[in-house]
């Protein structure tokens, strides 16, 4: 693994690459730009599919998002999705001018809200030629309508008239307000994926001081409640995908939704048991997702078409 750095307009962005075993800097190598969840970084799950992504043969690079981790970007602790999909976009840029990256052969995973970033990366960057998610999340979706889905649109309204009241108060000297991604302190009523979020980023599990669980409240949410990480996804996602989601994950609907929707060739592996957070480190869920997804890149970064499933 190689720490290096790659340009986003004005920000430098900060990234993990990861090469093959016997790597050969004359050869030429598919590629896979991994996306991390909203409140990850780099060292945490989007490394960890990354690297072992080049275990199987592929140059893989994790990177922290703009505003975010090690990367610049300024005010940081910002999740801005347009953000987040234009920082895939340079790390296929970065990506294409390595030589020994075939540039007709970069695909994209991501985790979480990452993997609705990547989709709808692909969507307007057809650079990436396959596209894979491992508990997929449509950010401003979900946020919207509630970790299970079940809210109209419309109950983003409150939070929203709440995001334009600390706005005023910002502009007028109060401090700047944020928001936690994962509860610090989970109770009975907190969904249980997200009950083990808290145990992934706020314990020794997998914490990382660049996590620090907050983002801006004013700047985020405004940018987050109106994105849509699948719209147009029926006619503009011609790459083919791989969709991997647990039966017993909360998000597993946004996951069955995007499969309904995409007309490109698709493939939706629901796993038996997964829970949403298993697949970010528990071996048995991450090793599954990476079975799907080697031999999905292989063919799909190889000129090769990929049947509908």
């Amino acid at each position: 693994m190689e720490a290096i750095t790659f340009p986003n307009g004005p920000i430098t962005m900060a990234g993990h690459l990861y090469l093959p075993a016997g790597f050969d800097p004359e050869g030429s190598y598919a590629a896979v730009v991994t996306v991390h969840p909203g409140g990850g970084v780099k060292e945490q799950a989007s490394g960890l599919y990354a690297s072992k992504l080049a275990e199987q043969g592929f140059v893989a690079l994790a990177f922290d998002a703009s505003f975010q981790g090690d990367s610049g970007g300024e005010p940081h602790h910002l999740e801005d999705p347009y953000a987040r999909v234009d920082d895939v976009r340079a790390a296929v840029d970065h990506l294409q001018s390595l030589p020994y990256v075939d540039p007709e052969r970069i695909g994209a995973l991501g985790i979480c809200a990452g993997g609705g970033y990547a989709v709808n990366a692909a969507m307007t960057d057809y650079r990436i030629k396959a596209v894979t998610t491992a508990s997929g999340l449509n950010i401003g979706t979900s946020f919207r309508r509630n970790w299970y889905g079940t809210d109209s649109d419309a109950a983003a309204v409150p939070t929203l008239q709440a995001v334009a009241q600390q706005r005023t108060a910002e502009a007028q000297g109060a401090e700047v307000a944020y928001l936690p991604y994962v509860p610090a302190e989970p109770d009975e009523t907190t969904p249980r994926d997200l009950v083990e979020a808290h145990d992934y980023y706020l314990t020794p599990r997998a914490q990382h001081p660049n996590a620090k669980n907050k983002f801006l409240f004013t700047k985020s949410v405004s940018r987050i409640f109106t994105f849509d990480a699948f719209h147009m996804v029926e006619d503009l996602l011609t790459q083919p995908i791989l969709i991997v989601a647990g039966s017993e994950a909360g998000s597993l609907w946004m996951s069955t939704e995007l499969h309904g929707r995409v007309r490109s060739p698709k493939k939706l592996v629901v796993v038996d048991g997964g829970t949403h957070m298993d697949f970010y480190d528990v071996p048995k869920y991450v090793d599954r997702a990476i079975e799907e997804a080697v031999p999905f890149f292989r063919q799909n970064l190889s000129g090769q078409t990929a049947d509908e499933n």
